[in-house]
């Protein structure tokens, strides 16, 4: 103690602290820039919600795809797993008419046949880079960070995407993003009315069921037969979400529930059918051999369903007699609208009280119709266009796009597992194509899907990109809280700002002039290129990069998730021979994070 009395020994014993905790912080800084490095797998809840048989949708979807990702993904081979996990999935699905593998190779065959039809050459298969990113935007919602891109250069490369997939699904922030990008399907993107509507809880609600990997027809169910209080019961915010609006003061708008159903869960615009007949023959109903027009019944027949839940002070929403009455047009007063479905008669149970059939019928195995409109959304988000366009304008009777029906049905025969769904549509062809081809694309390749369609980022993607790309560690739950603080905060700031389209999310037009000027002027951009040596890559790059060729190439990782072609590599090396290297690095950063290429999904 005598001796630390000392003031110089005091100081040294101080700086010597310092500089150990700094050498610590600059090792994991840098850490990302040279040497591979194992990731975590981020692992996920597999509990089954209670009264429900535990699925084995999580793993790997095919016996011989586990046994290729075990070593990378630290996922256990089909066969080791314990033998209730082995055929569980079965058990849950009730059908197991083909395996993976098949289904991707009747989807590619789909696909071809529909090429050769059109007369069209598909594109070549995308590189590796571009896979991997295109797959991190759509399970995340941002690119990938240079030590995920580290990574998997250690793996065998056709195994990569493959293996990023399967970590991405892993990932929790698949859960967090995938549960918004949900909750805006059912319950749109508004704050809904104060006090009786709970977005968060709802949100939270979604991700628990994604964590679980809870079959999708089990939670549409919850949502149309939801009973009890917002807060308690979460799904019972798909209903009170529209108690702002209803008739009847203090109760629910069966309408606007109607619309949110047929559009979510059907892919139907059947809501303009709610004041008049289809003259136009927008929407047809019926069956196929007996084809019919909408009328201005089927709407509100379907609104009769929810007439019955009633708020009901402290019990929240509750099941009571209520006959729905409506005036319909040309007629003279109300009469009360017995609830019917809107097609498929056969497959409603009349023996079921109204919400449990429509919940019944909606997720019966024969109503292909919600298992494509789920399909088109999977897709949609997957590839940024969805195979419909709108996405809930989906014809009942045709025609309809190659690919659509084979995997709505394989979607149900596998227990309505969205995981699974999502690892077919990424392993198919399609999904692999290159936005480029080394002839001239048309209109028409594009509409055919011979080649992957070049979207703009939404809003939520372009701010993921831009703040990954500014760190050189994965920014995910397993980070620091501060990290993910900002991130959060930032985040929500710029899509305020750049323009958030609400539920329509795939209605995305040309670049405004106030979007340019928000890369180019706005701070997020500025200060994620600046010079940071605690927080941003670039100025970490310009530290730790042991030359010029490296500096660059490393930030083309991070930013656009490739290596510098070699004319840009030979660009820019020029201008750091020209100019001092940090400066010059935080402009080449700069100008990647406003290049066309980092907003558009290709």
């Amino acid at each position: 103690m005598s001796v630390l009395k000392s003031p110089t020994l005091r100081s040294l014993a101080q700086w010597s602290l310092f500089l150990a905790v700094a050498v610590a912080v600059f090792s994991y800084i840098a850490s990302g820039l040279n040497e591979p490095m194992a990731l975590p797998t981020h692992p996920v809840s597999r509990a089954a919600p209670s009264g429900e048989p535990r699925t084995t949708s999580d793993t790997p979807a095919s016996k011989d795809e586990a046994g290729s990702l075990a070593t990378h993904a630290n996922l256990p081979a089909a066969a080791n797993l314990p033998a209730g996990l082995q055929t569980s999935s079965r058990q849950t699905s009730g059908l197991h008419t083909s395996s993976f593998q098949a289904t991707v190779e009747d989807l590619n065959a789909e696909f071809r046949r529909h090429w050769q039809q059109r007369g069209v050459e598909p594109a070549p298969p995308a590189d590796w880079y571009t896979l991997c990113r295109r797959l991190s935007l759509a399970l995340v919602g941002s690119g990938l960070s240079l030590e995920e891109v580290r990574y998997l250069q250690t793996v065998p490369e056709a195994d990569r995407a493959r293996v990023c997939r399967e970590r991405l699904l892993r990932d929790e922030r698949f859960v967090q993003y995938w549960g918004e990008r949900l909750t805006r399907t059912f319950v749109g993107a508004e704050e809904g009315p104060f006090i009786v509507f709970r977005r968060r809880r709802f949100v939270t609600w979604v991700r628990d069921q994604l964590r679980d990997n809870r079959p999708y027809d089990a939670m549409i169910r919850d949502m149309i037969t939801a009973r009890g209080l917002w807060n308690d019961q979460p799904q019972v915010n798909f209903l009170t979400v529209t108690m702002d609006s209803g008739e009847e003061e203090g109760q629910v708008d069966v309408t606007r529930l109607a619309s949110r159903t047929s559009r979510a869960f059907l892919g139907m615009r059947i809501d303009c059918l709610e004041c008049h007949d289809d003259f136009l023959g927008n929407v047809t109903l019926g069956s196929a051999s007996d084809s019919r027009e909408g009328t201005q019944q089927d709407f509100h027949q379907l609104a009769a369903f929810f007439s019955v839940a009633r708020f009901n002070g402290l019990q929240g929403i509750a099941d009571q007699e209520h006959a729905y009455r409506y005036q319909y047009l040309h007629e003279d007063e109300a009469v009360e609208v017995p609830p019917e479905v809107p097609f498929d008669r056969d497959l409603a149970d009349p023996n079921l009280p109204p919400r449990r059939r429509l919940a019944r019928w909606l997720t019966h195995p024969q109503n292909r119709q919600t298992a494509r409109a789920a399909v088109n959304r999977v897709w949609a988000l997957l590839v940024g266009k969805p195979m419909t366009d709108p996405v809930d304008d989906i014809p009942l009777h045709g025609p309809l796009p190659p690919g659509m029906d084979r995997l709505a049905d394989d979607f149900v025969a596998h227990g309505w597992n969205l995981r699974r769904l999502i690892r077919v549509i990424t392993a198919t062809d399609v999904y692999r194509r290159d936005s480029r081809a080394p002839f001239e694309v048309s209109e028409r390749h594009e509409q055919a899907w011979a080649l992957f369609p070049v979207t703009r980022l939404r809003p939520e993607q372009v701010a993921g990109n831009v703040i990954q790309a500014s760190r050189v560690k994965t920014l995910d739950s397993e980070g620091s809280l501060f990290g993910q603080l900002q991130k959060f905060t930032e985040s929500n700031d710029f899509v305020r700002r750049y323009g958030d389209l609400g539920e329509d999310e795939f209605d995305l037009d040309a670049v405004t002039i106030t979007q340019r000027l928000l890369m180019l002027n706005g701070k997020l951009v500025s200060e994620h290129s600046g010079s940071n040596p605690i927080l941003n890559a670039c100025t970490h790059i310009a530290m730790f990069a042991t030359s010029d060729e490296q500096a660059i190439e490393t930030a083309y990782l991070a930013v656009l998730n490739r290596p510098p072609s070699g004319r840009e590599r030979e660009t820019f090396l020029a201008r750091l021979e020209a100019h001092p290297r940090r400066q010059a690095i935080e402009d080449l950063y700069w100008v990647l994070l406003n290049s066309s290429e980092l907003g558009w999904n290709h």
